[in-house]
């Protein structure tokens, strides 16, 4: 049977998919894809992406997943504590260091210096250097967002598939 908690497990699944499949997609197709790209043409095409990223359903999913894995999380509590609630708490932790926190003080700070780049008016040895500043350190910490999305979403879909009760006076698993 479909219960709230089932829905709310399915949407944070979805979100959480989302957001690790948006990093890994960054990783193996579009940060190669660009690196073939002349220095001036790489800073103007992350320059574009950068700004294009920022809308609202990057936000949402991104944001949502940051508050959906806690409160999955919250609604699992029970004593004693089910592996359910450890998994989800492990993706928690996981999204909110690895991801949140990596973009946060990582890639917005890369992102915000290549969006104040004057493009324009730069000199090639002045494109060059920033993009020697920025394409290794953001590819890395991109890396660490799609591992740690990824590893959240594992334990976000074996939390769903494991058996735990809705609360301790209940017997009936949710999972069945």
């Amino acid at each position: 049977m479909l219960t709230p908690i089932h829905l709310l497990l399915i949407i944070t699944a979805t979100s959480t998919a989302l957001m690790a499949g948006l990093f890994f997609a960054w990783s193996v197709s579009v940060m190669p894809g660009i690196a073939l790209l002349p220095d001036a043409a790489y800073i103007a095409a992350m320059q574009a992406m950068n700004t294009a990223i920022l809308n609202p359903v990057f936000f949402a999913a991104f944001f949502g997943t940051l508050g959906l894995l806690p409160l999955s999380t919250w609604l699992q509590y029970s004593q004693p504590l089910s592996p359910r609630f450890w998994l989800l708490l492990s993706a928690t932790i996981l999204y909110a260091a690895g991801v949140f926190g990596v973009t946060f003080f990582g890639n917005v700070p890369l992102n915000d210096t290549l969006g104040a780049f004057p493009l324009q008016s730069a000199t090639a040895g002045e494109i060059a250097a920033l993009r020697i500043g920025f394409e290794g350190p953001w590819n890395n910490l991109n890396n660490i967002r799609t591992i740690a999305s990824t590893l959240s979403i594992l334990l976000v879909i074996i939390a769903c598939l494991s058996h735990t009760n809705i609360s301790p006076a209940d017997s009936s698993p949710i999972g069945k």
